[in-house]
This record gives structure tokens, sequence and C-alpha cells, in this order.
């Protein structure tokens, strides 16, 4: 199992592998994206089971490189990981092809309820 994490901070990336660790996925694989264009082209290169992504990011935003992937014929399970939660983002998110959307701050808990459905 390869899980990819996507986003600017590297401090938060380190936080969301520690959460994925927390919430009992310690046999994964973790690789990880700096940016959206990285995101897109580790898809490619790493064939990940998942996408862990922030929605602003320079370069790429997290729903561009979504829209990128599902624009060619990727299905790569997709769920953000980001500071907004909004209606108006997850409608967004969903309309794009994510299967979630975690809004900061997230706990194991939240990482369990969303990742379950899709790891199972």
């Amino acid at each position: 199992m390869k899980i990819l994490v996507a986003d600017d901070s590297r401090v938060m990336r380190q936080i969301v592998v520690r959460t994925l660790r927390q919430a009992g996925y310690d046999d994964v694989d973790v690789v990880e994206a700096e940016d959206g264009a990285d995101c897109l082209a580790k898809v490619g290169s790493e064939s990940p089971d998942l996408v862990l992504s922030d929605w602003n990011m320079p370069n790429m935003s997290g729903i561009e490189c979504l829209r990128a992937l599902r624009a060619q014929g990727s299905a790569v399970p997709f769920g953000f990981v980001t500071s907004e939660g909004s209606p108006e983002m997850r409608e967004t998110a969903s309309d794009a092809g994510a299967l979630f959307l975690i809004a900061k701050p997230f706990t194991p808990d939240t990482f369990r309820d969303a990742l379950d459905a899709v790891l199972a």
C-alpha cells in the first residue's frame, strides 16, 4: 500500500504522515510531493493507492492536480487534507472526483473515518 502526501509545507507533510501512523496505517509506504505539479508527476511514476493533497499550493493547486489527473484518465483515489472545509469547497472537491475532504485540525480518528472505506 502506497500513499502520496502532497503539501507545500514540509512540516505539514510530516504531521499528515504522523497522523496516518497514529491512525493505524503504519505499514503503508509514503511518498511526498511538495506541490500539485510534483504530485501529478509522482502519481505517474509511483502509482500510489491513494493521494492525500493540500488544496492551496504553489505551481499547481491540489484541485488543479486532481482535475489534471482525471483529464489524463487516472482514477487514483484522491482526498484533500486542507485548512478550509466549507460546503462549497467540499462540493467542488466532490465534483472534481475527490472521495473526501479532511479539514484541519484533524485527528487519527478523522483519518480512519475517511480512509477505512477507501483502503479497505
